[in-house]
């Protein structure tokens, strides 16, 4: 048996503190080591239009769309018991906060191409990261009108959670896919005949990679593990029921 099945519960959250806090120690980790690396191994930042200017996008880009999001979805697990209300403000402050850091990492590569007449959009990373940027503030959006303006009605918010649940890890795995495109892309621009020689700054971000991914398998298993769930409120309970009888029939007084 599962030692932290759903039925025995009590292991769960004893386990939970671990796993975040590990999150977070691998989630600081990856944004001093792009700091490292761009800082120390590509001259550090400007924003001149120059290639100090390009510095600024892995930097901006690990810091918001991996380890700020990551941050933001874990924040139901981790205030599984504060006011619900207040966990969905810091949810959508953590997110607002991670897409202001993801423009400024954008405008900065699009202002390096343009000063040194490098073509847009060519490469399979720029093609995913712009499709993960797009989709993260379509997600922003779709939350903020479904969860935090008022208007929205009680079903169609339950009918939408478990999408906007489940396209929270599919942005989160393409994040962290697009990072490791990014990181392997400029490798191979900017060390290609000393790559294969295990040169420290090839060796930093190999490890750089590693840990984004280990970073994302935390996140998803905190999220997906059914013990970690933020216990449902006497409110969220009486919504699934009435969920429950608009889709499957019935009127809310039948057994």
């Amino acid at each position: 048996m599962d030692p932290c099945s759903p039925e025995r519960s009590h292991c769960g959250p004893s386990l939970l503190p671990w796993l975040v806090g590990g999150s977070q120690a691998v989630g600081l980790t990856l944004v001093v080591l792009t700091g490292v690396w761009m800082g120390h191994y590509k001259g550090g930042f400007a924003w001149d239009g120059s290639a100090l200017q390009f510095n600024v996008h892995p930097l901006c880009m690990v810091l918001g769309l991996v380890f700020l999001y990551g941050d933001a979805i874990l924040v139901y697990r981790v205030f599984r018991n504060e006011e619900k209300k207040n966990v969905k403000l810091l949810h959508a402050f953590i997110h607002l906060l991670a897409l202001i850091i993801s423009i400024i990492g954008i405008v900065a590569v699009f202002d390096y191409h343009r000063a040194a007449q490098i073509p847009d959009m060519y490469s399979l990373h720029s093609w995913c990261g712009m499709a993960t940027f797009i989709f993260f503030c379509l997600q922003w959006m779709m939350g903020l009108l479904f969860f935090l303006v008022p208007g929205a009605s009680s079903w169609l918010r339950a009918w939408y959670l478990p999408m906007h649940v489940f396209c929270g890890l599919v942005l989160l795995t393409m994040a962290v896919g697009t990072s490791l495109l990014g990181i392997t892309e400029k490798l191979l621009l900017s060390t290609t005949l000393s790559y294969s020689t295990f040169p420290p700054e090839g060796v930093l971000a190999n490890v750089l990679g590693v840990l984004l991914v280990c970073f994302g398998v935390l996140v998803w298993y905190v999220l997906t593990r059914e013990e970690y769930r933020r216990p449902p409120s006497p409110e969220e309970e009486a919504l699934s029921v009435h969920f429950n009888t608009l889709t499957e029939g019935g009127s809310p007084n039948s057994p």
